[in-house]
């Protein structure tokens, strides 16, 4: 048995953007029949409203070797969706950070469903450290450059991603720590 076929993670009731758990189901099952869960994502920027951008490595079960700008993942089985982004965050860049909400809402493609709660964080020069088995490198990007590059459907970008930017309004715009 892998460790995908006993980690459980919650279900969600895709009609409702709130998140009602309606019961949970294995990673492996999740993956495999495109089951609704929920999943977490943090932008992260610098002093300056760059944003941190990294490559997935190739070993990754979805988007292997592409893009992305949001530090997530699948949120746990009875675990909060703010606990997950923070876990996320640890896990995928060794640090943590103060969170502000975004957005809550729902996404869907041929091989996942789930709602996304996303998150905006600042680096405070901690050093970074990257996730060896998820991130292959990183490197911090001028915001409106990320912008730029996400209208070429040519960069292998994560998909999801790309559209939660596309209904996050003016994401690009010069933000500086609150």
């Amino acid at each position: 048995m892998s460790a995908a076929d006993l980690e459980l993670v919650d279900l969600y009731d895709p009609t409702d953007s709130a998140g009602r758990v309606t019961g949970s189901a294995s990673r492996a099952d999740v993956r495999a029949r495109n089951l609704p869960h929920a999943a977490t994502g943090v932008l992260l920027r610098d002093g300056t409203g760059n944003v941190f951008v990294h490559r997935r490595t190739d070993i990754k079960d979805i988007n292997p070797g592409a893009h992305d700008c949001l530090a997530g993942g699948v949120v746990d089985a009875g675990e909060k969706p703010l606990a997950a982004a923070h876990r996320e965050l640890q896990e995928e860049l060794g640090l943590d950070a103060r969170l502000h909400p975004v957005m809550t809402r729902w996404y869907r493609d041929a091989t996942t469903r789930y709602l996304a709660f996303v998150y905006e964080a600042w680096w405070d020069g901690t050093p970074l450290t990257l996730q060896e088995s998820e991130v292959a490198a990183g490197w911090w990007e001028p915001a409106d450059t990320l912008r730029e590059r996400l209208h070429d459907s040519a960069w292998s970008f994560v998909p999801d991603t790309r559209a939660l930017l596309e209904a996050w309004p003016n994401w690009w715009q010069d933000r500086r720590r609150p």
